[in-house]
């Protein structure tokens, strides 16, 4: 199994955003950590991948050998592809 961890930016999200949407990105990135690649897309922007969570997404970097994912970005999706 994987181990999340959040960047600066992504935690300050998590801090800012409404309790039920911060429970939902919680909820889906624990089912995430089981089998990442079932549900991670490679993004084509940069060498990481997306996941989906309703209208919200996240950018993740993910180490392999140490299994860890690394959530770079949460945002909305109209606003996570424009940076």
């Amino acid at each position: 199994m994987f181990e999340v961890e959040y960047n600066s930016q992504s935690k300050k999200f998590l801090k800012n955003a409404d309790k039920n949407l911060v429970e939902r990105i919680i909820k889906k990135l624990e089912e995430v950590r089981e089998n990442p690649f079932r549900y991670l897309e490679h993004y084509e922007g940069d060498k990481c991948y997306k996941l989906r969570i309703g209208d919200y997404r996240a950018l993740i970097d993910v180490d392999s050998e140490k299994k860890i994912l690394l959530v770079r970005v949460l945002d909305k999706r109209g606003r996570i592809y424009k940076r």
